[in-house]
């Protein structure tokens, strides 16, 4: 707490130049990689956060801008008030150049899908409407053949349940359904550390009726946080349309802004 009040008293002034390095640099070739996952001042701040442009070299972002994108081709120039009524159908998004000899497109997508909740359709948080879907804009064919593997790889690891193994019996617990009585009792096994997250306090000791096996694969028992589909859109990118300089670097210039809680490492 102290620490923080002495960082607001005696704040410097903020310096795009660490957050925004020149759009030039010393790699043969960059690349773009274009991402909407919300409001885009936080999907902008949590990419620099990780990937910080300074000190050189850097982890390999560049330059980022935020702005608009996916919308309709015969609305040229959109600006953030149109678009935050839905009706141009553009997204907003956050342009990023990388230098891929430091950091590879798949593992832009991949913690693109990290920081934010790929499976809310037109939705992040609070935050509703077209304007803020789940979209990743491809910028060549081995872009979009990169994004969908990342795609399918995230949905079968974080999203799709591993019906009848061990964790099964957390993912069914958090949605009312009791386990075969020979994973009712895994309360040692959770004070042994094996890392498994998001356990509802009462799975250390399910004392739920148990109920036939076959009732494992229901519909209703699939109901599940693990078990959801992933929203995001795969697109080839369209025209970019930078925002206001009022928008650029938000979230660096105005720390205590508003920041969708949606923006934050997942895993």
């Amino acid at each position: 707490m102290l620490s923080r009040l002495k960082s607001m008293l005696f704040r410097t002034p903020f310096d795009a130049t660490a957050y925004s390095a020149s759009a030039t640099s010393d790699a043969p070739a960059t690349e773009i990689a274009t991402f909407a996952s919300g409001c885009f001042w936080g999907t902008q701040h949590i990419f620099l956060k990780h990937f910080p442009p300074t000190p050189a070299p850097g982890k390999g972002i560049l330059h980022t801008s935020v702005g608009y994108t996916g919308g309709n081709p015969l609305v040229k120039n959109p600006d953030y008030k149109s678009v935050c009524t839905g009706a141009t159908d553009h997204a907003e998004a956050v342009r990023i150049e990388f230098d891929p000899t430091i950091v590879t497109y798949a593992e832009l997508v991949e913690f693109f899908y990290r920081s934010h909740d790929p499976t809310t359709l037109n939705r992040q948080g609070s935050d509703a409407g077209t304007q803020y879907r789940s979209a990743i804009f491809t910028n060549s064919p081995a872009q979009m053949e990169i994004a969908q593997r990342v795609t399918k790889e995230v949905q079968a690891r974080r999203f799709t349940p591993k019906v009848g193994g061990f964790l099964s019996a957390f993912c069914l617990a958090e949605s009312g359904v009791a386990p075969p009585l020979g994973l009712q009792s895994v309360s040692g096994l959770t004070r042994r550390g094996f890392g498994l997250r998001r356990v509802p306090a009462y799975a250390a000791a399910f004392t739920l009726p148990t109920i036939p096996v076959a009732s494992w694969f229901s519909d209703a028992a699939l109901t599940t946080p693990q078990n959801r589909k992933i929203a995001t859109e795969l697109t080839p990118a369209g025209e970019w349309w930078d925002a206001d300089t009022y928008h650029q670097l938000y979230l660096f210039k105005n720390p205590s802004g508003y920041q969708c809680p949606t923006h934050r490492l997942h895993w």
